[in-house]
Protein backbone atom coordinates (compact mmCIF):
# COMPACT_ATOMS: atom_id res chain seq x y z
CA UNK A 1 0.00 0.00 0.00
CA UNK A 2 3.01 2.55 0.61
CA UNK A 3 5.05 1.83 -2.17
CA UNK A 4 1.48 2.61 -4.17
CA UNK A 5 0.87 5.77 -2.79
CA UNK A 6 4.39 7.24 -2.46
CA UNK A 7 4.63 6.71 -6.57
CA UNK A 8 0.97 8.59 -6.83
CA UNK A 9 1.82 10.81 -4.67
CA UNK A 10 5.23 11.91 -6.24
CA UNK A 11 3.71 12.11 -9.79
CA UNK A 12 0.87 14.21 -8.15
CA UNK A 13 3.62 16.48 -6.35
CA UNK A 14 5.35 16.86 -9.73
CA UNK A 15 2.23 17.92 -11.66
CA UNK A 16 1.82 21.15 -9.33
CA UNK A 17 5.07 22.30 -10.15
CA UNK A 18 7.58 20.70 -7.32
CA UNK A 19 10.53 19.08 -9.60
CA UNK A 20 12.28 17.55 -7.16
CA UNK A 21 9.35 16.49 -4.72
CA UNK A 22 10.50 16.55 -1.04
CA UNK A 23 10.91 13.09 1.35
CA UNK A 24 6.91 11.96 1.40
CA UNK A 25 6.20 11.00 4.59
CA UNK A 26 3.56 8.44 5.15
CA UNK A 27 1.79 7.07 8.07
CA UNK A 28 -1.34 5.15 9.76
CA UNK A 29 -3.77 7.49 10.78
CA UNK A 30 -4.41 6.79 14.25
CA UNK A 31 -7.93 6.49 14.25
CA UNK A 32 -9.70 4.00 11.28
CA UNK A 33 -12.41 7.15 10.62
CA UNK A 34 -9.19 9.24 8.95
CA UNK A 35 -8.48 6.66 6.36
CA UNK A 36 -5.86 3.49 5.99
CA UNK A 37 -2.68 5.70 4.95
CA UNK A 38 -2.10 9.60 5.57
CA UNK A 39 0.45 12.37 4.47
CA UNK A 40 1.76 15.75 5.92
CA UNK A 41 3.55 16.31 2.51
CA UNK A 42 1.57 19.22 1.82
CA UNK A 43 3.16 21.09 4.93
CA UNK A 44 6.27 20.35 4.00
CA UNK A 45 5.82 21.70 0.66
CA UNK A 46 4.04 25.03 2.26
CA UNK A 47 7.53 27.03 2.82
CA UNK A 48 8.57 26.08 -0.93
CA UNK A 49 5.25 27.19 -2.46
CA UNK A 50 4.48 30.10 -0.17
CA UNK A 51 1.32 29.07 -0.04
CA UNK A 52 -1.39 27.23 2.59
CA UNK A 53 -0.89 23.78 3.51
CA UNK A 54 -4.39 23.30 3.00
CA UNK A 55 -4.67 24.56 -0.31
CA UNK A 56 -1.68 22.62 -1.62
CA UNK A 57 -3.43 19.45 -0.38
CA UNK A 58 -6.38 20.29 -2.32
CA UNK A 59 -4.34 20.60 -5.42
CA UNK A 60 -2.12 17.60 -4.26
CA UNK A 61 -5.24 15.08 -3.70
CA UNK A 62 -7.32 16.39 -6.98
CA UNK A 63 -4.14 15.40 -8.81
CA UNK A 64 -3.43 11.75 -7.80
CA UNK A 65 -4.58 9.29 -10.30
CA UNK A 66 -6.40 6.05 -8.21
CA UNK A 67 -8.54 5.05 -10.04
CA UNK A 68 -9.68 1.40 -9.13
CA UNK A 69 -7.48 2.04 -5.88
CA UNK A 70 -8.76 4.60 -3.56
CA UNK A 71 -12.49 4.58 -2.44
CA UNK A 72 -11.86 7.98 -0.73
CA UNK A 73 -8.94 11.09 -0.87
CA UNK A 74 -10.05 13.64 1.71
CA UNK A 75 -8.30 16.77 3.00
CA UNK A 76 -8.28 17.04 6.80
CA UNK A 77 -6.82 19.78 9.53
CA UNK A 78 -4.43 22.06 8.31
CA UNK A 79 -3.31 19.85 5.65
CA UNK A 80 -3.18 16.02 6.47
CA UNK A 81 -4.33 13.93 2.85
CA UNK A 82 -5.82 11.21 3.85
CA UNK A 83 -6.58 7.74 1.91
CA UNK A 84 -8.97 4.78 1.84
CA UNK A 85 -8.36 2.24 -0.12
CA UNK A 86 -11.26 0.35 -2.19
CA UNK A 87 -11.87 -3.38 -0.77
CA UNK A 88 -10.83 -4.60 -4.39
CA UNK A 89 -7.44 -3.12 -4.05
CA UNK A 90 -6.92 -4.64 -0.60
CA UNK A 91 -8.07 -8.38 -2.73
CA UNK A 92 -5.40 -7.85 -4.88
CA UNK A 93 -2.78 -6.95 -2.95
CA UNK A 94 -3.69 -9.76 -0.62
CA UNK A 95 -3.70 -12.08 -3.54
CA UNK A 96 0.27 -10.54 -4.05
CA UNK A 97 0.67 -11.57 -0.82
CA UNK A 98 0.05 -14.83 -0.73
CA UNK A 99 1.59 -15.14 -3.78
CA UNK A 100 4.87 -13.71 -2.93
CA UNK A 101 5.50 -14.18 0.48
CA UNK A 102 8.77 -13.01 2.38
CA UNK A 103 9.46 -11.07 -1.01
CA UNK A 104 6.57 -9.42 -0.51
CA UNK A 105 6.83 -8.40 3.28
CA UNK A 106 10.74 -7.40 3.09
CA UNK A 107 12.35 -4.69 1.19
CA UNK A 108 15.68 -4.50 0.00
CA UNK A 109 16.72 -1.27 2.26
CA UNK A 110 20.42 -2.51 2.88
CA UNK A 111 21.78 -3.74 -0.58
CA UNK A 112 24.23 -5.16 0.30
CA UNK A 113 25.96 -2.82 2.90
CA UNK A 114 27.98 -3.98 5.98
CA UNK A 115 27.32 -3.46 9.35
CA UNK A 116 28.88 -5.15 12.46
CA UNK A 117 26.22 -5.13 15.42
CA UNK A 118 28.45 -5.53 19.09
CA UNK A 119 26.23 -6.96 21.86
CA UNK A 120 25.79 -8.60 25.18
CA UNK A 121 29.85 -8.51 25.71
CA UNK A 122 29.66 -9.29 29.26
CA UNK A 123 32.49 -9.07 31.41
CA UNK A 124 33.39 -12.60 32.14
CA UNK A 125 33.45 -12.53 35.68
CA UNK A 126 30.10 -13.74 36.21
CA UNK A 127 27.09 -15.27 35.00
CA UNK A 128 24.66 -13.78 32.53
CA UNK A 129 21.91 -11.63 34.04
CA UNK A 130 18.87 -10.19 32.98
CA UNK A 131 20.18 -6.86 31.65
CA UNK A 132 22.39 -9.12 29.72
CA UNK A 133 19.74 -11.31 28.11
CA UNK A 134 17.74 -8.40 27.44
CA UNK A 135 20.86 -6.64 25.10
CA UNK A 136 21.02 -10.14 23.82
CA UNK A 137 17.63 -10.28 22.68
CA UNK A 138 17.88 -6.49 21.07
CA UNK A 139 20.90 -7.21 19.27
CA UNK A 140 20.09 -10.94 17.76
CA UNK A 141 16.78 -9.35 16.49
CA UNK A 142 18.32 -6.19 15.61
CA UNK A 143 20.56 -8.53 12.95
CA UNK A 144 17.80 -11.09 11.77
CA UNK A 145 15.45 -7.81 11.26
CA UNK A 146 19.09 -5.99 9.13
CA UNK A 147 20.05 -9.16 7.11
CA UNK A 148 16.11 -9.60 6.53
CA UNK A 149 16.58 -6.12 4.89
CA UNK A 150 19.24 -6.80 2.58
CA UNK A 151 22.54 -6.04 5.22
CA UNK A 152 25.31 -8.10 5.58
CA UNK A 153 25.06 -8.30 8.95
CA UNK A 154 28.31 -9.57 11.56
CA UNK A 155 27.17 -10.44 14.99
CA UNK A 156 30.50 -9.31 17.18
CA UNK A 157 31.50 -10.00 21.37
CA UNK A 158 33.69 -8.39 22.50
CA UNK A 159 35.72 -10.24 25.40
CA UNK A 160 36.87 -7.91 28.47
CA UNK A 161 40.04 -10.57 29.23
CA UNK A 162 42.39 -8.34 30.58
CA UNK A 163 42.57 -5.85 33.81
CA UNK A 164 41.88 -5.58 37.31
CA UNK A 165 38.38 -7.64 37.32
CA UNK A 166 39.82 -10.06 35.79
CA UNK A 167 42.21 -10.75 37.90
CA UNK A 168 39.90 -10.15 41.06
CA UNK A 169 37.92 -13.30 39.44
CA UNK A 170 41.12 -15.55 39.62
CA UNK A 171 41.84 -14.08 43.30
CA UNK A 172 38.82 -15.23 44.17
CA UNK A 173 38.90 -18.65 42.51
CA UNK A 174 42.31 -19.07 44.31
CA UNK A 175 40.77 -18.38 47.86
CA UNK A 176 37.83 -20.77 47.41
CA UNK A 177 40.24 -23.41 46.11
CA UNK A 178 42.31 -23.41 48.95
CA UNK A 179 39.22 -23.06 51.73
CA UNK A 180 37.89 -26.56 49.90
CA UNK A 181 41.86 -27.64 50.26
CA UNK A 182 41.47 -26.85 54.25
CA UNK A 183 44.17 -24.50 53.60
CA UNK A 184 44.38 -20.61 55.27
CA UNK A 185 42.83 -18.47 52.91
CA UNK A 186 42.14 -14.45 53.07
CA UNK A 187 39.04 -14.19 50.59
CA UNK A 188 39.41 -10.89 48.56
CA UNK A 189 37.99 -7.81 49.88
CA UNK A 190 35.96 -7.30 46.68
CA UNK A 191 36.33 -10.61 45.51
CA UNK A 192 33.16 -12.27 43.18
CA UNK A 193 31.21 -14.12 45.97
CA UNK A 194 28.31 -16.22 44.46
CA UNK A 195 28.63 -20.13 44.08
CA UNK A 196 29.98 -20.09 40.55
CA UNK A 197 33.08 -19.13 41.74
CA UNK A 198 33.32 -22.37 44.17
CA UNK A 199 32.48 -24.69 41.10
CA UNK A 200 35.23 -23.01 39.37
CA UNK A 201 37.33 -23.62 42.33
CA UNK A 202 36.41 -27.63 42.51
CA UNK A 203 36.63 -27.73 38.30
CA UNK A 204 40.67 -26.67 38.67
CA UNK A 205 40.46 -29.39 42.21
CA UNK A 206 39.63 -32.21 39.54
CA UNK A 207 41.84 -31.12 36.95
CA UNK A 208 45.23 -29.71 38.60
CA UNK A 209 44.47 -31.68 41.85
CA UNK A 210 47.03 -30.76 44.59
CA UNK A 211 49.27 -28.94 42.56
CA UNK A 212 49.04 -24.84 43.79
CA UNK A 213 48.27 -26.01 47.64
CA UNK A 214 51.58 -24.87 48.77
CA UNK A 215 51.32 -21.54 45.70
CA UNK A 216 50.81 -17.85 46.66
CA UNK A 217 48.52 -16.12 44.16
CA UNK A 218 51.29 -14.06 41.94
CA UNK A 219 52.95 -17.50 41.63
CA UNK A 220 49.81 -19.10 40.46
CA UNK A 221 48.35 -16.35 38.94
CA UNK A 222 47.98 -17.09 35.10
CA UNK A 223 46.73 -20.51 35.88
CA UNK A 224 43.94 -19.47 38.05
CA UNK A 225 42.76 -16.29 35.60
CA UNK A 226 43.15 -18.47 32.33
CA UNK A 227 41.28 -21.29 33.84
CA UNK A 228 38.69 -19.29 35.29
CA UNK A 229 37.86 -17.06 32.06
CA UNK A 230 37.86 -19.96 30.11
CA UNK A 231 35.03 -22.10 31.97
CA UNK A 232 33.07 -18.75 32.50
CA UNK A 233 33.17 -17.83 28.63
CA UNK A 234 32.37 -21.47 28.44
CA UNK A 235 29.03 -21.10 30.38
CA UNK A 236 28.38 -17.73 28.69
CA UNK A 237 28.32 -19.26 25.06
CA UNK A 238 26.17 -22.43 26.55
CA UNK A 239 23.38 -19.35 28.30
CA UNK A 240 23.70 -17.72 24.84
CA UNK A 241 23.14 -20.77 22.83
CA UNK A 242 20.33 -21.62 24.52
CA UNK A 243 18.87 -18.11 24.25
CA UNK A 244 19.17 -18.99 20.73
CA UNK A 245 21.82 -16.07 20.24
CA UNK A 246 24.79 -17.08 18.18
CA UNK A 247 28.15 -14.39 17.14
CA UNK A 248 30.38 -14.47 14.19
CA UNK A 249 33.38 -13.36 15.98
CA UNK A 250 34.63 -13.19 19.68
CA UNK A 251 37.36 -10.43 20.33
CA UNK A 252 39.59 -10.57 22.84
CA UNK A 253 40.63 -7.18 24.81
CA UNK A 254 43.79 -9.33 25.77
CA UNK A 255 44.73 -10.59 21.87
CA UNK A 256 44.20 -6.71 20.86
CA UNK A 257 47.62 -6.07 23.54
CA UNK A 258 48.92 -9.17 22.75
CA UNK A 259 48.64 -8.63 18.94
CA UNK A 260 50.50 -5.10 19.21
CA UNK A 261 46.94 -3.98 18.48
CA UNK A 262 46.29 -1.24 21.15
CA UNK A 263 50.08 0.03 20.76
CA UNK A 264 49.52 0.49 16.77
CA UNK A 265 46.47 2.48 17.73
CA UNK A 266 47.90 4.79 19.92
CA UNK A 267 50.89 5.50 17.91
CA UNK A 268 48.14 6.41 15.42
CA UNK A 269 46.36 8.97 17.05
CA UNK A 270 50.30 10.42 18.51
CA UNK A 271 51.27 10.60 14.72
CA UNK A 272 48.37 12.86 14.27
CA UNK A 273 49.20 15.06 17.37
CA UNK A 274 46.44 13.55 19.41
CA UNK A 275 48.31 12.16 22.11
CA UNK A 276 50.36 13.56 24.68
CA UNK A 277 51.85 13.17 28.29
CA UNK A 278 51.13 14.63 31.09
CA UNK A 279 51.86 14.00 35.22
CA UNK A 280 53.57 10.46 33.85
CA UNK A 281 50.32 9.43 32.39
CA UNK A 282 49.64 9.42 28.52
CA UNK A 283 46.74 11.42 27.58
CA UNK A 284 44.02 11.34 24.61
CA UNK A 285 42.95 15.05 22.90
CA UNK A 286 39.01 14.18 24.05
CA UNK A 287 38.59 18.01 24.28
CA UNK A 288 39.34 18.64 20.80
CA UNK A 289 35.84 16.29 19.84
CA UNK A 290 33.35 17.80 22.30
CA UNK A 291 34.23 16.27 25.72
CA UNK A 292 34.77 18.25 28.72
CA UNK A 293 37.88 16.90 29.09
CA UNK A 294 40.80 14.96 27.80
CA UNK A 295 40.95 11.07 29.08
CA UNK A 296 43.62 9.27 30.20
CA UNK A 297 44.76 6.57 27.83
CA UNK A 298 47.82 5.07 30.18
CA UNK A 299 47.96 5.59 33.54
CA UNK A 300 51.03 7.13 35.64
CA UNK A 301 51.80 3.55 37.06
CA UNK A 302 51.95 2.18 33.61
CA UNK A 303 48.48 0.22 33.19
CA UNK A 304 46.42 1.02 30.17
CA UNK A 305 42.91 1.87 30.87
CA UNK A 306 39.67 0.26 29.38
CA UNK A 307 39.83 3.08 27.20
CA UNK A 308 43.09 2.23 25.71
CA UNK A 309 41.76 -1.16 24.64
CA UNK A 310 38.25 0.33 23.10
CA UNK A 311 40.38 2.86 21.02
CA UNK A 312 42.41 -0.18 19.27
CA UNK A 313 39.15 -2.41 19.24
CA UNK A 314 37.00 0.74 17.29
CA UNK A 315 40.11 1.14 14.79
CA UNK A 316 39.78 -2.93 13.95
CA UNK A 317 36.32 -2.70 13.17
CA UNK A 318 36.48 0.52 10.65
CA UNK A 319 39.92 -1.99 9.13
CA UNK A 320 36.95 -4.31 8.78
CA UNK A 321 35.17 -2.24 5.93
CA UNK A 322 31.67 -1.86 7.95
CA UNK A 323 29.76 0.77 6.58
CA UNK A 324 28.25 1.21 10.21
CA UNK A 325 28.99 -0.07 13.53
CA UNK A 326 26.24 -0.61 16.39
CA UNK A 327 27.12 -1.01 19.87
CA UNK A 328 24.34 -2.24 22.17
CA UNK A 329 25.60 -1.32 25.88
CA UNK A 330 23.96 -1.12 29.02
CA UNK A 331 22.01 2.14 29.92
CA UNK A 332 24.70 3.03 32.47
CA UNK A 333 27.77 3.82 29.62
CA UNK A 334 25.91 6.41 28.29
CA UNK A 335 28.38 8.77 29.21
CA UNK A 336 30.74 6.51 27.18
CA UNK A 337 29.32 7.58 24.11
CA UNK A 338 30.85 10.83 22.78
CA UNK A 339 34.03 9.77 24.42
CA UNK A 340 34.19 7.06 21.39
CA UNK A 341 32.46 9.01 19.08
CA UNK A 342 35.10 11.12 19.46
CA UNK A 343 37.79 8.15 18.78
CA UNK A 344 35.95 7.30 15.85
CA UNK A 345 36.20 10.94 14.38
CA UNK A 346 40.04 11.01 15.41
CA UNK A 347 40.29 8.19 13.27
CA UNK A 348 39.09 9.98 10.31
CA UNK A 349 35.12 9.45 10.05
CA UNK A 350 32.22 10.33 10.36
CA UNK A 351 30.95 10.32 14.23
CA UNK A 352 27.32 8.48 13.01
CA UNK A 353 29.15 6.04 11.74
CA UNK A 354 29.02 4.27 15.21
CA UNK A 355 25.38 4.33 16.39
CA UNK A 356 25.13 3.44 20.18
CA UNK A 357 21.63 1.51 21.16
CA UNK A 358 21.12 1.58 25.28
CA UNK A 359 19.74 -0.89 26.93
CA UNK A 360 17.77 -0.40 30.54
CA UNK A 361 17.90 -3.04 33.23
CA UNK A 362 15.20 -5.30 33.69
CA UNK A 363 13.17 -5.30 37.55
CA UNK A 364 12.41 -9.11 37.89
CA UNK A 365 8.95 -9.79 40.04
CA UNK A 366 7.18 -13.39 41.21
CA UNK A 367 3.38 -12.46 41.48
CA UNK A 368 4.58 -8.56 42.00
CA UNK A 369 6.82 -9.03 44.57
CA UNK A 370 10.71 -8.25 43.82
CA UNK A 371 13.25 -11.01 43.46
CA UNK A 372 16.19 -9.82 43.83
CA UNK A 373 19.04 -12.70 45.12
CA UNK A 374 20.37 -16.03 43.48
CA UNK A 375 22.31 -18.65 45.26
CA UNK A 376 24.27 -19.27 42.32
CA UNK A 377 25.42 -15.35 41.11
CA UNK A 378 25.29 -14.46 44.87
CA UNK A 379 23.53 -10.61 44.36
CA UNK A 380 20.93 -11.14 41.03
CA UNK A 381 19.20 -13.65 39.34
CA UNK A 382 20.50 -15.58 36.12
CA UNK A 383 19.76 -15.04 32.67
CA UNK A 384 19.72 -19.08 32.87
CA UNK A 385 17.70 -18.98 36.01
CA UNK A 386 14.52 -16.96 34.17
CA UNK A 387 15.08 -19.35 30.81
CA UNK A 388 14.82 -22.76 32.26
CA UNK A 389 11.86 -21.36 34.48
CA UNK A 390 10.01 -19.49 31.78
CA UNK A 391 11.61 -20.76 28.19
CA UNK A 392 13.72 -18.95 26.07
CA UNK A 393 11.49 -17.66 23.60
CA UNK A 394 8.71 -15.88 26.29
CA UNK A 395 12.11 -14.01 27.91
CA UNK A 396 13.14 -13.45 24.69
CA UNK A 397 9.82 -11.55 23.50
CA UNK A 398 9.20 -10.31 27.10
CA UNK A 399 12.67 -8.80 26.51
CA UNK A 400 11.19 -7.25 23.04
CA UNK A 401 7.73 -5.57 24.68
CA UNK A 402 9.58 -2.22 25.20
CA UNK A 403 12.01 0.12 23.52
CA UNK A 404 15.19 -1.11 25.02
CA UNK A 405 15.69 2.44 26.47
CA UNK A 406 12.98 1.63 28.63
CA UNK A 407 12.60 0.58 31.94
CA UNK A 408 11.23 -2.91 31.54
CA UNK A 409 9.11 -4.98 34.47
CA UNK A 410 9.15 -8.82 34.01
CA UNK A 411 7.15 -10.84 35.78
CA UNK A 412 7.57 -14.71 36.36
CA UNK A 413 3.83 -15.83 37.09
CA UNK A 414 2.46 -13.39 34.18
CA UNK A 415 5.28 -15.44 31.67
CA UNK A 416 4.42 -18.41 32.36
CA UNK A 417 0.53 -18.09 32.12
CA UNK A 418 -0.84 -19.62 29.28
CA UNK A 419 -3.45 -17.19 28.79
CA UNK A 420 -4.00 -13.69 26.83
CA UNK A 421 -2.10 -12.10 29.53
CA UNK A 422 1.00 -13.08 28.34
CA UNK A 423 2.03 -11.93 25.29
CA UNK A 424 4.28 -14.41 23.62
CA UNK A 425 1.54 -17.20 24.17
CA UNK A 426 -0.93 -14.94 22.42
CA UNK A 427 1.05 -14.51 19.27
CA UNK A 428 2.65 -17.84 18.94
CA UNK A 429 -1.35 -19.62 19.57
CA UNK A 430 -2.01 -17.66 16.44
CA UNK A 431 -0.37 -19.83 14.47
CA UNK A 432 -1.29 -22.85 16.13
CA UNK A 433 -4.61 -21.68 16.36
CA UNK A 434 -4.48 -21.35 12.30
CA UNK A 435 -2.38 -25.08 12.07
CA UNK A 436 -5.45 -26.47 14.09
CA UNK A 437 -8.14 -25.10 11.45
CA UNK A 438 -6.76 -26.51 8.33
CA UNK A 439 -6.45 -29.99 9.87
CA UNK A 440 -9.66 -29.38 10.66
CA UNK A 441 -10.49 -28.27 6.76
CA UNK A 442 -8.29 -31.46 5.89
CA UNK A 443 -10.80 -33.64 7.96
CA UNK A 444 -13.64 -32.13 6.67
CA UNK A 445 -12.18 -32.79 2.92
CA UNK A 446 -11.45 -29.39 2.13
CA UNK A 447 -8.66 -28.90 0.01
CA UNK A 448 -6.07 -26.52 0.59
CA UNK A 449 -3.53 -26.76 -1.88
CA UNK A 450 -4.36 -24.07 -4.17
CA UNK A 451 -5.70 -20.91 -2.47
CA UNK A 452 -4.01 -18.21 -3.86
CA UNK A 453 -6.72 -19.09 -6.59
CA UNK A 454 -9.67 -18.21 -4.18
CA UNK A 455 -11.57 -15.53 -4.87
CA UNK A 456 -10.88 -12.83 -1.51
CA UNK A 457 -13.75 -10.39 -2.74
CA UNK A 458 -15.46 -13.09 -0.53
CA UNK A 459 -14.01 -11.26 2.47
CA UNK A 460 -16.53 -8.70 3.00
CA UNK A 461 -16.92 -8.77 6.67
CA UNK A 462 -15.42 -5.74 8.52
CA UNK A 463 -13.20 -7.81 11.00
CA UNK A 464 -11.70 -9.32 7.65
CA UNK A 465 -11.36 -6.34 5.97
CA UNK A 466 -9.97 -4.71 9.03
CA UNK A 467 -7.09 -7.92 8.98
CA UNK A 468 -6.32 -7.90 5.22
CA UNK A 469 -5.10 -3.76 5.91
CA UNK A 470 -2.89 -5.14 8.98
CA UNK A 471 -1.54 -7.69 7.09
CA UNK A 472 -0.74 -5.08 4.41
CA UNK A 473 0.77 -2.67 6.92
CA UNK A 474 3.35 -5.10 7.85
CA UNK A 475 6.25 -3.99 4.82
CA UNK A 476 5.59 -0.35 6.66
CA UNK A 477 5.78 -1.36 10.24
CA UNK A 478 9.26 -3.54 8.84
CA UNK A 479 10.99 -0.24 7.32
CA UNK A 480 10.27 1.56 10.13
CA UNK A 481 12.02 -0.88 12.12
CA UNK A 482 14.68 -1.77 10.00
CA UNK A 483 15.19 2.78 9.44
CA UNK A 484 14.97 3.39 13.23
CA UNK A 485 17.13 0.11 14.23
CA UNK A 486 14.20 -1.04 16.52
CA UNK A 487 13.24 -4.41 16.14
CA UNK A 488 10.68 -3.80 19.27
CA UNK A 489 8.18 -2.49 16.79
CA UNK A 490 7.68 -6.00 14.90
CA UNK A 491 7.08 -6.77 18.49
CA UNK A 492 4.30 -4.89 18.93
CA UNK A 493 2.88 -5.40 15.12
CA UNK A 494 2.49 -8.95 15.76
CA UNK A 495 0.62 -8.43 19.27
CA UNK A 496 -2.02 -6.47 17.30
CA UNK A 497 -2.38 -8.75 14.57
CA UNK A 498 -2.75 -11.34 16.86
CA UNK A 499 -5.15 -9.28 18.77
CA UNK A 500 -7.23 -8.87 15.47
CA UNK A 501 -6.98 -12.42 14.63
CA UNK A 502 -8.28 -13.96 17.96
CA UNK A 503 -11.34 -12.11 17.98
CA UNK A 504 -11.97 -12.56 14.16
CA UNK A 505 -11.69 -16.74 14.60
CA UNK A 506 -13.79 -16.43 17.76
CA UNK A 507 -16.76 -14.12 15.94
CA UNK A 508 -16.41 -16.29 12.40
CA UNK A 509 -16.58 -19.80 10.82
CA UNK A 510 -13.41 -20.50 8.77
CA UNK A 511 -14.71 -23.64 7.81
CA UNK A 512 -18.43 -23.22 6.16
CA UNK A 513 -21.25 -24.62 4.00
CA UNK A 514 -19.86 -22.09 1.04
CA UNK A 515 -16.84 -23.46 -0.27
CA UNK A 516 -16.19 -20.07 -1.71
CA UNK A 517 -16.36 -18.48 1.12
CA UNK A 518 -14.27 -21.24 3.38
CA UNK A 519 -11.38 -20.90 0.28
CA UNK A 520 -11.19 -17.50 1.15
CA UNK A 521 -10.95 -17.09 4.60
CA UNK A 522 -8.87 -20.29 4.69
CA UNK A 523 -6.41 -17.93 1.78
CA UNK A 524 -6.42 -15.34 4.94
CA UNK A 525 -5.84 -17.41 7.17
CA UNK A 526 -3.09 -18.86 5.38
CA UNK A 527 -1.47 -15.15 5.11
CA UNK A 528 -1.89 -13.95 9.22
CA UNK A 529 0.39 -17.05 9.48
CA UNK A 530 2.73 -16.20 6.92
CA UNK A 531 3.44 -12.96 8.48
CA UNK A 532 3.24 -14.52 12.02
CA UNK A 533 5.93 -16.92 11.40
CA UNK A 534 8.33 -14.00 9.16
CA UNK A 535 7.55 -11.72 12.49
CA UNK A 536 8.56 -14.39 14.89
CA UNK A 537 11.83 -15.12 12.82
CA UNK A 538 13.45 -12.17 12.98
CA UNK A 539 12.50 -11.63 16.89
CA UNK A 540 14.03 -15.23 17.06
CA UNK A 541 11.59 -17.02 18.27
CA UNK A 542 10.02 -20.55 17.63
CA UNK A 543 6.20 -20.62 15.73
CA UNK A 544 4.31 -23.63 17.56
CA UNK A 545 1.94 -25.87 15.39
CA UNK A 546 0.74 -26.97 18.48
CA UNK A 547 0.33 -24.90 22.13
Amino acid sequence: MKQTLEKLLKEAVERIGVKEPPHIEIEVPKEESMGDLSTPVAMALAHTLKRPPRDIAEDIAGGVSGEGIFERVEVAGPGFINFTFKKDFLHSELKRLLKEGTTFLRRDLGQGRKIQIEFVSANPTGPLHLGHGRGAAVGGALSNLLEAAGFEVERAYYVNDAGLQVRLLGESVFARYRELRGLPHEFPKEGYRGDYVADIARAIMDSAGDKYKDSTFDEAQDFFVDFSLRMMLDETKEDLASFGITFDTWQSERELYESGGVKQAIESLDAKGLIYESGGAIWFRAMEFGEDKDRVIVKSDGHHTYFASDIAYHAKKIEGGFDELINIWGADHHGYIPRLEGVIEALGYERDKLKVLLVQMVSLLRGGEPVQMSKRAGEFVTLREVIEEVGADTTKFIFLTRRPDSHLTFDLEAAKAASAENPVYYVQYANARINSIFAHATEQGVSTDALEGADLGELEEKEEIRLIKKLLAYPMAFEAAVKGREPHRITFYLQELAGMFHPYYNTHRVVTDEPGLTAARLALCRAVRLVIKEGLRILGLSAPDRM
